[in-house]
Parts: structure tokens; sequence; C-alpha cells
């Protein structure tokens, strides 16, 4: 007896069990007035329709942005670029989050309606870190300051911070997208963002293999990255993560806005 042959005699098994349960399932089904099996219908219908239209309701909802990035990365010179046109020079490090819903400043011009932006700049410093997670469960959108000035000396920093970001539970399961902004263009020593990619990319491949090696209790990710026996590249991650340039001190930030308006719809 060839396999397609038991196979066959399997499967007819399986309809001789299963044949008489189904028809007692069908007869119990008959006994239901229609008018009660039109009702449960239609409730399952509405609820699950109800559970769709609220999902997508709070997703298009949502106009919030948050920056985020080591300090001194130029996150609140950029902050008040999108709300003012102005980089607010003599700002300071940030020691909580500065925050406000606004019309980007770039379109305060423009004829027509535009939906205020709910911009907030979360506080680099290790200690302060933690109120970004307030914000994340909101989040259209998220936008990492790196300094491309002063990047090589920083860069495991901020690779590092990137890799808790792209592995939150909130960031992967809502699929929030990320722009890395290599801020501080305008200086002639900066570096280019296809640069940073790279050497972010470099940083947190080797986070992955270390992390990795360590036991899961001491692991504070709650996702892992990129691809088994796969150099790490950006493309890899559950959500989108883009690279762009921006000057702060310039008020070159269209890049930025332009992230923005892609997901928070005028």
């Amino acid at each position: 007896m060839d396999g397609m042959e038991q196979w066959q005699i399997k499967l007819q098994e399986f309809v001789n069990i299963a044949h008489p349960k189904i028809y007692q399932i069908q007869q119990k089904i008959h006994q239901i007035p229609k008018s009660q099996l039109y009702t449960a219908f239609t409730v399952l219908i509405l609820t699950v329709l109800l559970s769709l239209f609220l999902r997508l309701l709070r997703r298009r909802k949502s106009n919030t942005i948050v920056l985020a990035g080591l300090s001194g990365s130029g996150k609140t010179v950029i902050f008040y670029q999108l709300r003012d046109g102005s980089s607010h020079q003599g700002t300071v490090t940030s020691m909580e989050p500065n925050e406000g819903t606004f019309v980007l400043h770039s379109e305060k011009d423009k004829k027509g309606k535009l939906k205020p932006v709910h911009l907030v700049d979360v506080p680099g410093h290790s200690r302060l870190r933690l109120k970004l997670e307030d914000y994340l469960p909101h989040a259209a959108g998220l936008i990492f300051v790196v300094d491309a000035l002063e990047f090589l000396s920083t860069c495991r920093a901020a690779a590092e911070y990137l890799y808790d970001i792209l592995t939150k539970a909130s960031i992967v399961k809502r699929k929030i997208p990320v722009l890395i902004l290599c801020n501080k263009i305008e200086k002639v020593t900066a570096h280019s963002k296809d640069f940073i990619r790279k050497q972010l990319e470099k940083e947190i491949d080797k986070l992955r293999t270390s992390r990795t090696a360590i036991s899961d209790a001491d692991i504070i990710s709650e996702y892992t990255l990129g691809v088994p026996g796969e150099p790490f590249s950006f493309s890899q991650c559950y959500n989108k993560v883009t690279v762009a340039e921006a000057s702060g001190l310039t008020g070159e930030v269209w890049q930025a806005e332009q992230f923005i308006r892609e997901h928070v719809k005028p």
C-alpha cells in the first residue's frame, strides 16, 4: 500500500467519525429559531466591525510625534524650528519633556484646514528616558535626532538608545515609523547620513550579538532585531526606519516636516 492510499483511508476514517457529529450540530442549529440565529449573527458582525473601526479610528486620530535622542543632539532646537521657525539660541539641556500642539511653522501661511501636530521633545539624559514610555503608546511617529558633528564620540551611546527604542513592544506592535534625523549638517566636518546609517547598523549588530549571549533574565529588550546569521540593517526592523538630514541652527528641517506630514495627515 503506497502513501497515497494510506492518506485516502485516513481521510475516509476522519469523515466517518466527523459526519455524525456534524449532523448533530446541524440538527441543533435547525432547532434554534431563525430570529435568534439572525440576531446572533448580526451581533457578531457588528462587534467585529466596531472593533475594526475603533482600531482604525485610534490610529488615524493620533497626531503625536516624539523627538528622542541623546542629550546635546539638538532635539530642542529642532522642536523650536518646527514650532516657531527659530532656533531659540541659548537653549539648554531639557530636564522635562518639552511639548506643544501646533500647526507647523512652515504651514502657517497655507490656506485650508491643517491638522495640528502634538510634538513631544523627550529629555535625552539616561535617567529621564523612561518618560518616553508615556508617549509611545499614542505616537504616530518617532524622530530620533543624532548629532552628525560629534557622531563618532557618541555613536555607541546613540546605537544603544536606538536599539532599546526599536525593540520596545509599543514600537514593534504598532509598527511606529522612525526617522533617524542627522542634525548639525551645516558644519563642514559633519558626517553624512549614509555614513551615520552604516555605523549605527554596525553598532546595533554588535549589540544584538552581545545581548543575545546574555541570559533572558538580564535582557531589557522586549523584542529581538534583525535576521539570525545576517548582518543587521534597518530594513530588517518590524517598523519602517528611514534616515534624513537637518540643521536646527539654520532652519533646514524640511525632511523632518515631510516625515511628520506623512504620518499626521493635514
